[in-house]
């Protein structure tokens, strides 16, 4: 699948994005090992959350839907999940996998866990070793790469670990294996990172200790009882359009319930410190996660130093954040961020190329980049089968003076299903070519 982008244009009215991949995620992962019906709204019905979905029928969970949104699991408890018959399928969630290799670790049966070409060069180490340390059997490939071979024999051991690098995954993985291993299991995390793990194990009644602002411990021997959940819009689908009336002249969007969870609004933050005019309003809190709406009128931006502290509450956002950097007027500088070399793509050197093709100076460095604002040209685009990264160029076209072609977007799929008509809805000139 290709998007083809005529330039120009601005964003007008009102939408609701779809709901958060991470909440969607991890709604079905608790609701299957929960005791009763977990009943869920505002799923995210995307090719990521779908794997986790999949996956977990593949191990005897009955799931009914989902059916716009609405999903109903019938939690087997903690010690009910069966072996699957064949290997799972991750598709190219990487969320899925590295969460799923650390209950599976904590079962008494093995799997396989596979993905698609993409998934399959992602490193999987930095959940193997810690999980290695509590005692689980696990093999990697060359390089520390999937597929990945889980030999479940329950009998984890908990542990403390010390994140190397932030990392909402590897803490939720080494959390739910911790729920299966003997003792306490405890992450300290270098920077904050999201915690929807933390919140919904809360929601769910198991009890979640946390030490200061940097600890985060579970206990064994707990239950989780099914809930409601009501998935909030994600934040991180949200960006591109906020980005998008950031940047394109006579834009005025307002997103509706987006999740505001303090540990995923980076974007906001950076917006506002580049100059734009973003509104947070009507604050509430819904299942245990903030939400608000997000009002965003154009307004000229500048080029700005990212504040260490914000780079792991933005780390999905940055693609469409080069995006404001390269219509901001002055330089735009990112450190910190390695964990962008090891997404769905290198999306440090991939945003770089684009940008360069776009006739925007962009520097990589090996932490993050240097993007000088200037005008945007047209070209063709290589995406890298990164859902986000052909997003973020999408957005683009509204700043370029020439059309713009994205190769390879059939990913968009995996966290955003109906991007391209809210896009179109919103003022975006854009067509699908197959």
């Amino acid at each position: 699948m290709e998007f083809l982008l005529q330039p120009g244009g601005s964003v007008q009215g009102t939408m609701r994005v779809p709901g958060d991949k991470s909440i969607s995620h991890r709604s079905i992962m608790l609701g299957a090992i929960a005791e009763g019906v977990t009943e869920i709204s505002g799923f995210l019905e995307g090719e990521d959350a779908l794997s986790t979905l999949n996956a977990f029928r593949a191990m005897g969970v009955v799931i009914d839907g989902p059916r716009d949104g609405n999903v109903r699991v019938h939690g087997v408890g903690l010690h009910g999940l069966k072996a699957p018959q064949g290997p799972l399928d991750m598709g190219n969630s990487g969320t899925s996998m590295r969460l799923l290799s650390g209950l599976i670790a904590g079962q008494s049966f093995s799997a396989t866990l596979i993905g698609d070409e993409s998934l399959s060069k992602r490193p999987m180490e930095r959940v193997a070793k810690p999980l290695r340390l509590m005692g689980a059997v696990i093999e990697t490939q060359e390089g520390g790469r999937p597929p990945l071979v889980i030999k479940g024999r329950g009998q984890l051991k908990g542990i403390h670990y010390d994140l190397p690098m932030a990392s909402a995954q590897v803490k939720s993985c080494l959390l739910l294996a911790g729920l299966y291993a003997e003792g306490e299991t405890s992450v300290t995390e270098p920077a904050p990172t999201r915690d929807h793990t933390e919140r919904m194990l809360g929601g769910f009644g198991y009890a979640v200790e946390r030490r200061g602002n940097a600890t985060v411990a579970v206990k064994n021997g707990g239950k989780l009882s099914a809930t409601k959940i009501d998935v909030p819009a994600d934040i991180s689908s949200a960006t591109f359009f906020m980005v998008a009336a950031a940047i394109a002249p006579g834009s005025d969007l307002t997103l509706t319930h987006v999740g505001i969870n303090p540990t995923r609004i980076g974007v906001i933050n950076i917006l506002k410190l580049m100059g734009s005019d973003l509104t947070v309003f009507n604050e509430r809190e819904v299942g245990g996660e903030p939400v608000a709406d997000i009002r965003v009128r154009y307004a000229p931006l500048h080029g700005i130093e990212i504040p260490d502290a914000q780079v792991p509450l933005a780390i999905d956002e940055f693609p469409a954040l080069f995006i404001a950097a390269a219509c901001a007027e002055g330089k735009t500088v990112l450190r910190g961020a390695e964990e962008l070399r090891v997404k769905e793509s290198d999306r440090i050197q991939v945003m770089a190329d684009g940008l360069h093709t776009l006739g925007i100076e962009a520097r990589p460095t090996p932490d993050g980049i240097e993007i000088v604002g200037g005008k945007l040209g047209g070209g063709v685009i290589q995406s890298h089968h990164d859902h986000r990264i052909a997003m973020s160029f999408a957005i683009a076209a509204l700043r370029a003076s020439a059309p713009i072609r994205i190769e390879k977007c059939d990913n968009v799929a995996t966290s955003f299903p109906n991007f391209v008509e809210l896009a179109k809805n919103a003022g975006l000139y854009i067509e699908v070519a197959r």
